[in-house]
Order: structure tokens, then C-alpha cells, then sequence
């Protein structure tokens, strides 16, 4: 199949972020503004410091991503979204509590310039926040609208070409899919009577697809993951991806895990253990919300190992998860893993990871790479389900009957070479066998 002409990325585009005025969000946003003065690095974006290799390896093709596809560039990014507390991203940013006073300084004008829309928000299916600046409709539907109506409206301000929305909100409670689900029919109905089964994120999935604006799921709800609103996707030119940003502990799985299975090291079982206070590490003390999280992060190893095709490595190995709210920590995130493995005739050995990371500072680049490569999807005429972008995510979205790629790596091949799709360019294997012909 022949790639789509590209449109340029002409004009301005729109940032909606739900959960503005929290830390990725806000983190996200003050760093992109001290990169545009020149005061930061964009250090952790592959769209802004990853190269890519076209070619065989002797042409010594090695350009920028950012100067082979076109992506939007950072001036020309506007940002706007939802959340359920008032306030301007300034005295937001300091409420976080990541960034140091010096890097809010730098561009405490723009952030105290924007401010957020009232959100759409059910306490019922995030116990540990309360909201007070909200939206209120007759129903589920009529809020839906609402954001629609949200989204028209920051176009039309500030004379916008393009939009995406991404869900930095937080991690509802645990959702089966469920007969609501199965069409975009019976998705509206259940809306309109307020089903239980259709929470707040799901919502603004919906509005965003209706107006062809590119969605990603940035938690684990289910949200976007759904039958009636991949279908919708497609009909409606809207580029979607998901689900939860993979940035510290599950980054981590995705590499040891592929280096066991490529060596042919056994297991007998992963524990990892989490600690961090800031809002996720609250909302996550609820087991409804750790339940959704949990269900995100232990399906990694399954589908890495494949203990179907290597029961002597990895049948029934023990896998636990644990996250533990400790406020001290704030944003700074601490991922411990012990891993107890076995080798060469039965000989049992062990690995420890300790990772202590800062979440928000891991998931901002994120937070602008999937809003970049988005656009250019959307400009590529790649609609629905973008699996190229399973690189940015714990449980990576994937068509009907096929299962999720996790080895980092493999998913960083997956991107690069739909790149080089993108751009007629050759796609590489690593096959090589031209040089030594």
C-alpha cells in the first residue's frame, strides 16, 4: 500500500490536555514555553533530539526527526484544556510542586496567560478528588456536547488550523467493556441515560472524535478503547492511541524483560514495589483506581515471555505489583524491582532494579511527542488505531484479534520505520546481508 501525500502542517495547533492544571500537564506546558526562549533542552523527545537513520549505513543518513517528517513546530503550539480546580497554570505549576522556582520564573507570563475550562468530572469514579469547577448537563450526552462545544470554541479563539487532546487526567475506576461499548448506537444511548459504564473520560474521547480532532489515552482507562469509538475513529479522520504513558517502572520491564526471553534466562518470579505522593500516587490508594493501574502493568511480562511457547522459562512465574501512597515523596517517583531468575541447569539468580525517577519530568516529553506525531497522522490520513505508537505506552491499543508489541525496542523499529513509510523512504530490517555480498 501506497503511502498518503502529506499535507504541511500549516498554521497553528491546538494542545488540549485534560487535567490542565495537573503535574504532567503543567510540566508539559512550562517546558515546552522554556524551550521555545531558548532557556531549556527538550531532553527526553524523540520528535525534538531523536535522530533516525535512512539508508544503507554507509550513505550516513542520519537526520533529525523533526527535519525528515513535518512536524509542527513549538511556536506554533497553543495550549488550552479541562480541569476540576480553578486557577492559572502558574500558581497551578507551584501547586505541583515539580518544577523549581528558576524554570517557573522563566515563563511565569504565558503560564499565568492561560487557565483552564470547567470539566466534566464524576467523583464516583475517581474517590479521592473532589472537583469544584465543573461542568453540569442533563445527562452524560448533553456534557459530551458541552466539550464539543469547548473544543469549536478554542479553535475559533485562537484561529487555530489543528487540534489533539490528551488525557493527563487521572486513573478512573476499573471498567469492564460491556454491551454499551460495542457501537457508537449504543454508546449514545447509554450516555443519554446516564449509564454507569460511561465515565468522564470516556466522554471527552467521544467529543474529541466527533470533531476529527486526534485523541490519546494517557491513564489506563478504558476510555477510547472500545469498539463503538475505534469504529468512530475511522469514520470520523481521528488518529487515536493509547493507553497509559509508559515512563518509569513499566519503561523499565519493557527492556530487561525482551534481554531474559532473547537469552533464554528463566523465571520464577517479578515483584515490583512503588512509592510516590503526589496526586496520582492519591487517587491511586484507591483500590477501584489500583485495580485499572494494576490491570496496565501486569500485562506486560505475559505478552513479552509468551509462556505459552516457552514453558520451561515461564510458566506460572509470580508477577505482583504494589504501589504505595507515601506524600513525602511527591512527585518524585520510586520503582524497586526484585526479580529472582534461573540459568544454565536450574542455577537461580537475581536481579534488583531500583529506579528512583520523577514521574511528570518522564511523561512531558511524552505528552509532546504523541501530540506531534499525532497531528502528522492525521496530516499522513492515518485514521483510527495508530499502533506505530505503542513506543509511549503501557498497554498499547491494537486491532481486532492481533496482541500488543511491548519490547521497547521492537516498538521503536515499529515507529521509525512507519516514518520512513510516511516518507516513501526504504523501511530497514537490520537484514544487511548487502554488505557483505
Amino acid at each position: 500500500m501506497e503511502p498518503k501525500p502529506v499535507q504541511p502542517p500549516k498554521g497553528k495547533l491546538g494542545v488540549l490536555l485534560v487535567g490542565l492544571s495537573g503535574a504532567v500537564s503543567t510540566t508539559f506546558v512550562a517546558g515546552v514555553q522554556a524551550v521555545r526562549k531558548g532557556k531549556a533542552k527538550p531532553i527526553g523527545s524523540l520528535t525534538q533530539m531523536g535522530h533516525i537513520r535512512l539508508g544503507k549505513r554507509t550513505e550516513h543518513r542520519s537526520p533529525l526527526i523533526k527535519d525528515f517528517v513535518p512536524l509542527a513546530e513549538l511556536k506554533d503550539l497553543v495550549f488550552g484544556g479541562w480541569d476540576i480546580r480553578d486557577g492559572d497554570l502558574y500558581s497551578s505549576s507551584r501547586t505541583a510542586g515539580v518544577l523549581e522556582q528558576r524554570h517557573l520564573d522563566m515563563v511565569r507570563r504565558e503560564l499565568e496567560a492561560i487557565r483552564p475550562m470547567k470539566a466534566v468530572f464524576d467523583q464516583q469514579y475517581v474517590k479521592r478528588l473532589s472537583g469544584t469547577h465543573v461542568k453540569h448537563g442533563k445527562n452524560k450526552y448533553d456534557l459530551a456536547l458541552k466539550l464539543q462545544e469547548d473544543i469549536r470554541t478554542f479553535r475559533k479563539k485562537n484561529n487555530l488550523d489543528r487540534v489533539v487532546m490528551i488525557w493527563c487526567g487521572s486513573t478512573e475506576t476499573y471498567i469492564r467493556p460491556s454491551g454499551v461499548h460495542q457501537s457508537i448506537g449504543k454508546l449514545e444511548e447509554a450516555m443519554k441515560k446516564n449509564h454507569k459504564d460511561i465515565p468522564p473520560s470516556m466522554l471527552y474521547a467521544y467529543a474529541a472524535i466527533s470533531e476529527g480532532v486526534p485523541f490519546a489515552n494517557g491513564a489506563p482507562n478504558l476510555t477510547v478503547d472500545i469498539p463503538a469509538l475505534t469504529d468512530m475513529a475511522r469514520e470520523k479522520d481521528a488518529p487515536i492511541a493509547g493507553k497509559d504513558f509508559k515512563t518509569g517502572q513499566t519503561m523499565v520491564k519493557t527492556v530487561v524483560a525482551p534481554m531474559l526471553k532473547a537469552r533464554m534466562l528463566g523465571l520464577h518470579g517479578w515483584f515490583s514495589s512503588n512509592i510516590l505522593g503526589n496526586q496520582d500516587g492519591a487517587v491511586l490508594d484507591d483500590p477501584g483506581s489500583f485495580k485499572t493501574k494494576e490491570k496496565s502493568k501486569l500485562s506486560v511480562l505475559e505478552f513479552i515471555l509468551q509462556p505459552e511457547l516457552y514453558p520451561d522459562l515461564y510458566k506460572d512465574f509470580y508477577h505482583l505489583v504494589r504501589i504505595n501512597y507515601y506524600p513525602p515523596r511527591g512527585d518524585n517517583k520510586e520503582g524497586w524491582d526484585n526479580i529472582d531468575i534461573f540459568g544454565w541447569l536450574g542455577y537461580p539468580m537475581q536481579i534488583k532494579i531500583d529506579f528512583l525517577c520523577r514521574d511528570s519530568i518522564l511523561a512531558a516529553p511524552i505528552v509532546l511527542d504523541l501530540a506531534l506525531f499525532l497531528d502528522l497522522a492525521k496530516r499522513a490520513g492515518l485514521y483510527g488505531i495508530q499502533e506505530w505508537l505503542s513506543f509511549y505506552f503501557k498497554s498499547p491499543m491494537v486491532g481486532p484479534g492481533l496482541y500488543p508489541e511491548h519490547d521497547l525496542f521492537i516498538q521503536l523499529m515499529k515507529l521509525k520505520n512507519n516514518l520512513r513509510y510516511i516518507m516513501s523512504e526504504e523501511l530497514i530490517t537490520h537484514l544487511g546481508v548487502e554488505y557483505y555480498e
